[in-house]
């Protein structure tokens, strides 16, 4: 199956000169989905993953149902303030501005074997704060999943010391 034919662009948004890639159309094909997830949950096994991380909020879509074909537990990585109890905060920057990303002091345990899951690699930003998280909660990041790989970002140069899959590249 060829997953890119499940990938809408859009160009000119959100302003004049961008394509964005719409994750939509494939999330609301069954079989797509479901082929994706299970590609990612290939991936996870031979990196014998004990948990997943999926930032806010399309790698909840993304990880979650490959925790839940694994039989494994997801860690939500959120913005500040939307998570209740005591966690561990990283700042990291935006094209314009910072942002913080939190987990739960108590979501990783130390030696856990985790794979971090989003929708779209594009400048990494958002998945080294994900990473630097869980290693400071004393996890093995052994790899990294997503959808779309927008190349021409080199999001993949801020995470080059991990294993990375990509499923589709733009």
């Amino acid at each position: 199956m060829n997953l890119k034919d499940y990938i809408a662009s859009i160009p000119d948004f959100p302003e004049k000169g961008i394509i964005f890639r719409d994750i939509s159309p494939l999330m609301a094909d069954g079989d797509a989905y479901r082929e994706a997830t299970k590609r990612i949950v290939d991936y996870a096994k031979e990196k014998e993953v004990d948990m997943i991380v999926g930032p806010e909020a399309r790698g909840f879509i993304v990880g979650c149902p490959v925790a839940y074909e694994l039989g494994i537990g997801f860690a939500p990585a959120r913005k500040k303030g939307k998570l209740p109890r005591e966690t561990v905060d990283v700042d990291y920057g935006l094209e314009y501005g910072k942002a913080t990303l939190t987990l739960h002091k108590d979501a990783i345990k130390p030696g856990q074997r985790v794979l971090i899951c989003d929708d779209l690699l594009a400048t990494g930003g958002t998945i080294a704060a994900t990473i630097e998280l869980v290693e400071r909660l004393g996890g093995i990041v052994v790899g990294s999943a997503f959808l779309v790989e927008l190349k021409e970002l080199n999001g993949r140069e801020k995470i080059k010391n991990y294993n990375m899959l990509a499923l589709m590249e733009f």
